[in-house]
């Protein structure tokens, strides 16, 4: 469920996931510098047609088939680059990574593939007729801020906080928690829902932070039988748990 500009994600272990959603001024703005930033390949793959066709760089390649490689390159990048680099930034381009925004399912998981290029490939009707009218008049009419690309793929566009610590779970400092339990059994559910919780934390408020940390914790810890008093911080708690469990592969 959403409320102003939050959304809500109940999960099936009764714990509430809290994102900022993103408003049509931020998302603009990202969008701005992505455009930019496709400007200037488009003009750098200009030149390099240019060169090719009249400068005879590759004399037996007609200026026909430097056009068509050309308008074929510009097809890619128009429709691609969102695609892709929602993909492999789990959904972030340039600009959401420069304003700090996300793409996610409604679920509250990363954005897939599927979900990227569903989300793209109707960026041309949100577009129409002119500078993303379709879009804007969409996000105005949707509790969720959504586009129509949003819609069919059913994902949101969140504001995240600028990480302080953007290293992956496995590159953090291995903790010191646990060690006087043995390790714990946790369902493949639980385990995706602190690892989303992880990866997610620093897109949250501190006070929403601090409460889905000791949410998540205190019910694993009933769940696992772990005393409160092998762990000082429930985000490192929850770290240890997340590591031991995918290390050692121990699900109920």
């Amino acid at each position: 469920m959403s409320s102003d500009d939050k959304l809500t994600i109940e999960t099936p272990e009764q714990t509430a996931l809290e994102f900022t959603l993103a408003g049509i001024g931020s998302r603009g703005l990202a969008v701005a510098i992505d455009s930019l930033l496709q400007i200037a390949v488009l003009v750098v793959l200009g030149v390099i047609a240019g060169l090719v066709a009249y400068a005879g760089i590759f004399p037996r390649l007609g200026k026909q088939w430097v056009y068509a490689i050309l308008i074929f390159a510009v097809f890619l990048l128009r429709f691609g680059y969102f695609a892709v680099f929602e993909t492999i930034w789990n959904g972030r381009t340039p600009g959401k990574r420069w304003t700090h925004l996300r793409v996610i399912m409604d679920s509250g998981r990363p954005i897939d593939a599927q979900g990227a290029v569903l989300r793209n490939l109707i960026r041309i009707v949100d577009e129409l007729p002119s500078l993303y009218v379709v879009g804007i008049v969409t996000s105005l009419i949707s509790a969720q801020n959504k586009r129509v690309g949003d819609y069919l793929a059913g994902t949101v566009v969140i504001h995240e906080k600028n990480p302080q610590d953007s290293r992956a779970l496995w590159e953090r400092p291995e903790t010191h928690l646990l060690a006087t339990a043995q390790s714990p059994a946790i369902s493949p559910a639980e385990l995706e829902l602190v690892e989303a919780f992880l990866e997610r934390r620093d897109g949250f408020h501190e006070d929403v932070r601090r409460s889905m940390a000791h949410q998540i914790a205190e019910r694993l810890r009933r769940g696992a039988a772990i005393s409160n008093g092998t762990s000082q911080d429930p985000e490192e708690f929850l770290e240890a748990l997340a590591e031991r469990c995918r290390n050692g592969a121990h699900f109920r």
